[in-house]
């Protein structure tokens, strides 16, 4: 309203003062100040670089704009494998390739949704179909029928019933007024007490804890929050409150559709992932099998609704209202390749070309947006630090090698094969790596619930690491991946002996709001597969803005969710850090080795 006001008010000042008050904006001063230091200076020619030539919209555009969601396995991910190797081949970094892992399983594809109440009243549905959905032969219109069963019995009264039917699978989610702010940043109070953490095998504040409701696990000697799912308010399709899987029931009875409500979010917003396959007992394991298993079995098409929507069925269900709705849901499998890939590509080294500085973030997406956020942003991010470094004109003396990762979503598949096959694993589960893999991404656990059975099943050998060929000459792994916010700092996952370094190289960003070194842990995301490794690997601390609010899995994680300015500072301290960690006299110092409890 001020602008407003002033603008025709002042023709000819206002260039001059709008000018002088951008200026004083702190991002600004940042630009400024970058400019006065000597252009010798590596890190003053990387903020130069970063902050006034930036390219890091264009890559971020490119990716959710035009190449749009990027579900593991599918053609959209492999495009954006190939987008991203020819970008950065284009930008001077070399042996810049597509690394398989695998094999992941089918990929899968949306091809047209539309969801439509038709009686009592006419009314478009806000909803997203969960990936890896069956799709439907043709529209469906039928019933919608809210199933309440709370025991096996219970299903009795429904026989006959459900033929062609939509099912309402899970109670109504409660909602509430909401009083706080939908974006946020880490206040200073919060910085500090993320920095006065002590050993993460104690408790310690955890900025997830502060800045939304926290979901704690256990990973390696820390208690830590795992980033990478918000808490769930509601059973899976075809499960009840009472543990017992209501899928068969379903199929025998000819239902048509299975529906759920948006697990987070309000206002619009459809927070989903992954299609429940459901193999029968308990609700415990009900994700014996993923939709993307080439030999899953045939399972109901899965969609969510956004929480209002849906609660307004359930409403008028339990009024006795006839509900019918009109539902078109066409997908395609892809079984062409069943492998998937990481896009990788290296600045070389020079004295010390034969060792190792990695960057990334994973480049997979779900499909309900674009995601922007989750993960387009990192991604974007670490190419820009990589075309910071080429445009600079610096020289590592280590090699730098950037990965785009895919497979996070359904349990950082693509970033824990590379480590393996890189540079080792360990032969056995312990009970913290048992508890980081409950964590993981919804419905997507089964690789990791699988080795933990056959760890269970004998008495555990004494924890021991098989090295990979790179595994002596690794130095660090430094990951983004929690949204389109700032970087405000490094989590230390328990390494003391880098906080040294890193309050040095984080000293040039006081000004960009990066000053923040906590011993904790975070989780969730890829840093955890080269942590878990025995590698020194980093998350670092951003501002949440929107993430667990409004974009983070949903069907608003879009371009509009992103700030160009936080994007362009993060940009700035992953190339520092990347650079200062490959120029160092000495590798960076790793964790002691731990005991097998």
């Amino acid at each position: 309203m001020l602008w407003r006001n002033m603008i025709p008010r002042c023709h000819v000042l206002c260039p001059a003062l709008l000018l002088s008050l951008l200026a004083a904006t702190p991002f600004l001063q940042a630009q400024q100040s970058s400019s006065t230091k000597s252009p010798t200076d590596p890190i003053a020619r990387i903020r130069d670089e970063g902050l006034k030539r930036s390219q890091v919209m264009k890559t971020v555009s490119y990716l959710t704009d035009v190449i749009g969601p990027r579900l593991t396995g599918s053609p959209e991910m492999k495009r954006a494998n190939e987008w991203t190797r020819d970008q950065l081949t284009s930008w001077g970094l070399t042996n810049a390739h597509l690394e398989p892992w695998g094999p992941f399983g089918r990929g899968w594809s949306l091809k047209r949704f539309s969801a439509q109440l038709l009686a009592p009243r006419a009314m478009p549905l806000i909803g997203v179909p969960k990936a890896w959905s069956p799709g439907l032969d043709q529209p469906v219109v039928g019933d919608i029928v809210y199933v309440e069963a709370s025991k096996e019995s219970d299903l009795d009264k429904y026989k006959g019933k459900l033929k062609g039917a939509i099912i309402l699978t899970a109670p109504p989610r409660e909602l509430k007024p909401r009083f706080e702010p939908m974006a946020t940043r880490i206040t200073e109070t919060n910085l500090l007490r993320l920095a006065n953490a002590g050993d993460p095998g104690s408790r310690s504040p955890l900025p997830s804890e502060i800045e939304r409701p926290p979901r704690t696990v256990t990973t390696n000697t820390s208690t830590a929050t795992s980033t990478n799912t918000p808490p769930r308010t509601n059973a899976p399709s075809g499960s009840s409150r009472g543990g017992f899987s209501r899928t068969p029931f379903f199929m025998t009875e000819g239902a048509a559709m299975l529906v759920t409500p948006s697990y987070a979010g309000f206002g619009g917003s459809v927070f989903v992932d992954s299609a429940v396959v459901p193999t029968g007992g308990t609700a415990t394991n009900l994700t014996g099998r993923s939709g993307w298993s080439t030999n899953a079995p045939p399972f109901l098409p899965q969609i969510a609704l956004n929480a209002e929507h849906y609660n307004l069925l359930v409403r008028l269900a339990q009024r006795g209202e006839k509900l019918r709705a009109q539902i078109d849901l066409q997908a395609q499998y892809h079984t062409d390749d069943v492998m998937a890939y990481n896009t990788v590509a290296e600045i070389p080294g020079t004295d010390l070309k034969g060792e190792l500085v990695m960057l990334g973030g994973h480049m997979d997406s779900w499909h309900g947006g674009t995601g922007a956020t989750d993960n387009a942003a990192g991604v974007a991010v670490c190419m820009e630090a990589v075309r910071i470094l080429q445009a600079a004109g610096l020289h590592p003396r280590r090699t730098i090698r950037i990965a785009l990762w895919s497979g996070e979503e359904q349990g950082l598949l693509g970033s824990r094969a590379y480590v393996a096959k890189h540079f080792g694993y360990y032969t056995n589960i312990t009970g913290d790596q048992r508890l980081a893999a409950r964590a993981e991404s919804p419905r997507s656990r089964e690789r990791s619930e699988e080795r933990l059975r056959q760890a269970s099943s004998s008495r555990r050998p004494e924890r021991k690491l098989v090295p990979g060929p790179e595994h002596e000459n690794f130095s660090a792994y430094f990951n983004l991946d929690n949204g389109s916010g700032k970087i405000r700092g490094v989590y230390l996952q328990g390494n003391e002996a880098t906080r040294p370094l890193f309050r040095r190289w984080m000293a040039p960003f006081a000004d960009l709001g990066a000053e923040t070194l906590t011993l904790s842990n975070t989780g969730g995301t890829d840093h955890q597969s080269f942590d878990g490794a025995g590698l020194p690997g980093f998350q670092f601390i951003q501002d949440a803005l929107d993430y667990w609010t409004l974009t983070h899995h949903s069907n608003m994680d879009t371009l509009e969710r992103i700030v160009p300015e936080d994007l362009m500072q993060a940009s700035v301290v992953m190339a520092a850090f990347v650079y200062q960690a490959a120029m160092a006299d000495e590798k960076l110092p790793r964790k002691p080795e731990r005991k097998t409890p």
